[in-house]
């Protein structure tokens, strides 16, 4: 799958594009080229070798013999590089000791067809070609596409969708082929990831093990091939959630991949925010200053949840931490009253209340909503209070009030010991609790990042923190590939549901960081190479999700048959994880950075480059005793305590 978007390829591990399932040339989730067939010589070149060269791009090797009765031995090498802008170069090479004259013709065809209407098995009928410029073309009334050729073809047979060439290849040589795939009446396509404006900083990792290195490298490539640029704010871009099936923005995991890509610079962050502002409800009812965002399944125990809740808890949090890794001051001050707005809706939506509730008649109170509302009402005090702007006082005392009554209402002492309790998902309308322990309790460690690199307090007291990590770092959650979704022993347990058991690759991140700030390295560091074994599995890059059964001995992650892949929120995961072995907390209004390392560096030295702090680069080196050291910063910058 190459991506660029809003241009993306699909292909199969062959190369032949012949129109069967999702293969294809797409532009804005319109299939502009279903089939690309070649031929040599009136035969099909043996596949030999399928694989990525970049986000963007994949590379097909296949061969051919010549003579069909002659030598076992090819020789002549078809090469194709397949790109997600729309281009497709096609190359023989010859290994001959005489000149060969080949006949090549490449059969091309398409529907036009919507990706959803592809995806539900309703494509609809191949249309037929006409001949255009150096080419072909086809058009209905959704539109019209063309592909061009250089150098031009002998022939084209718009009946037959047929280009033809007759090629001389001297011994050793070789002949390229160019075909342009193009949506007609727009530009060539100019992504937002290969801009030389790109927001993400093009960190590096160098490490004892390699896996860390190829994680970060692709994970970048992958979040530059998912950015897209905001329709309301030319020069804005934000994350689309993934491919093939979420080409388009999703407010939560477009806040939460922005916020887990600071350490390559808050540009993201702040064209994701700016992106955002302008989807925010304004007026004076019940919803005003919500942030729109689509129902989501919460697994087979509460009913879906509402993300643009999520979203707006979301809002303010990153921008409070965009200012703390270094958001410049006029960019801060001109998304603030949008987080205000944010803010506001959450006390008037608490009302007299302690808790948050879940937008809807008779919905429960989620422990995860808690979670997300008091890091928003304590990161929203604390980012009030350094823009000068009144307000933060009352959200620290609803969060104090908050903390109190969640640590005695959603508890569920089950003999854990310790002295703590763990965490019930849910509180029902009439006061019950939902016990089930799923990967939603990590929400509840990670609290968010305040002034001098310190972390704002959770709603857990210590000895639930440790009872919650027991059971995360348990063979009930840690599948060995990462956090489950749902406990394997709890009833509903599916390794492939999307919140009763998958894996989910941006959550097990979030616990891995929370386990490591709340002092549980051993919990931590056994997610983080589960993580790690299923990004080698999947040449680095992770899906979205993945099944979570039980790692064995010799075995890989089943893949999710419905996950994006590249997604957002995963790619993203992978820069969360790696930095996260580092522990950078900074302070660029203040002029400091802390350091909190994982201890006892669990993969090994490490050392990063090409990080952005406060606006400059950063790089940092975590030696194998889990000691760390700043190699590169900003000037202003001094090492916090």
């Amino acid at each position: 799958m190459c991506v660029a978007l809003p241009g993306l390829a699909i292909s199969t591990e062959g190369g032949q594009l012949t129109g069967r399932g999702l293969e294809g040339f797409y532009r804005a989730g319109r299939r502009l080229l279903s089939r690309c067939q070649i031929r040599v010589g009136g035969r099909e070149p043996l596949a030999v070798q399928a694989r990525m060269v970049a986000a963007d791009r994949a590379r097909f090797v296949g061969t051919l013999r010549s003579a069909p009765h002659g030598s076992p031995d090819p020789d002549v090498l078809v090469e194709r590089l397949r790109c997600a802008d729309g281009t497709e170069r096609i190359t023989l090479h010859s290994a001959a000791s005489r000149t060969l004259r080949l006949p090549v013709e490449v059969a091309l065809g398409t529907d036009l067809a919507d990706l959803g209407a592809i995806a539900s098995g309703h494509p609809g009928p191949e249309l037929p070609a006409g001949v255009h410029d150096t080419g072909l073309r086809w058009a209905c009334a959704a539109g019209s596409a063309s592909v061009t050729a250089e150098p031009p073809p002998a022939d084209a047979l718009a009946s037959a969708g047929l280009l033809r060439w007759q090629l001389e290849l001297p011994p050793g040589g070789s002949v390229r082929l160019e075909l342009r795939v193009r949506l007609e009446g727009t530009a060539p396509l100019r992504t937002a990831g290969r801009a030389a404006t790109s927001p993400l900083a093009p960190a590096r990792a160098v490490a004892d093990d390699a896996r860390v290195s190829a994680l970060l490298r692709t994970s970048i490539e992958d979040l530059q091939a998912l950015l897209v640029r905001s329709p309301t704010h030319p020069t804005a871009v934000h994350l689309a959630a993934g491919t093939p099936w979420r080409c388009g923005l999703a407010p939560a995991e477009a806040l939460a991949a922005a916020r887990m890509t600071l350490p390559l610079g808050t540009g993201l962050a702040a064209g994701t925010l700016r992106t955002l502002a302008g989807t925010q409800l304004t007026g004076s009812g019940p919803r005003s200053g919500l942030i729109p965002g689509p129902r989501r399944d919460a697994g087979p125990h509460l009913p879906p949840s509402c993300t643009g809740v999520e979203a707006t808890l979301l809002f303010p949090v990153l921008l409070a931490e965009a200012h703390r890794w270094g958001l410049p001051e006029r960019e801060t001050q001109e998304l603030l009253p949008a987080a205000e707005r944010c803010l506001t809706w959450l006390r008037n939506t608490a009302g007299d209340g302690v808790y948050l509730p879940d937008v809807g008649p008779d919905s429960p109170l989620r422990c995860e909503t808690q979670a997300h509302a008091h890091r928003a009402a304590l990161l929203g005090a604390d980012l009030l209070d350094a823009c000068g702007r009144p307000g933060a006082d009352g959200l620290r005392q609803w969060a104090a009030a908050l903390r109190k009554a969640f640590q005695e209402d959603f508890r569920i002492d089950d003999g854990g010991g310790g002295g703590g309790g763990r965490p019930a998902a849910a509180r029902g309308p009439d006061g019950r609790l939902v016990p089930q322990l799923g990967s939603w309790t990590v929400h509840l460690l990670d609290t968010g990042l305040l002034g001098g690199g310190q972390l704002a307090p959770g709603l857990l007291d210590k000895g639930s923190v440790e009872q919650l990590a027991r059971l995360l770092g348990g063979p009930g959650m840690d599948s060995g590939w990462g956090l489950r979704g749902l406990a394997a022993d709890e009833p509903g347990h599916n390794p492939f549901g999307h919140r009763a058991g998958a894996v989910r690759v941006h959550e097990t991140a979030l616990a891995v960081t929370g386990l490591a700030a709340a002092g549980h390295e051993r919990e931590a560091a056994s997610l983080l190479r589960g993580v790690l074994g299923a990004a080698e599995a999947f040449g680095y890059r992770l899906p979205e999700m993945y099944a979570g059964q039980q790692r064995t001995e010799g075995g890989a992650p089943l893949p999710h048959p419905a996950a994006c892949r590249p997604a957002a929120t995963a790619a993203a995961a992978g820069v969360l994880l790696i930095t996260t072995l580092a522990g950078i907390r900074p302070d660029a209004p203040a002029g400091t950075v802390t350091l909190r390392p994982m201890p006892g560096a669990p993969l090994g030295e490490i050392v990063l480059t090409g990080l952005r702090v406060a606006g400059a680069p950063f790089a940092v080196r975590v030696g194998r005793l889990g000691t760390a050291m700043v190699e590169e910063a900003a000037d202003r910058l001094r090492l916090g305590a």
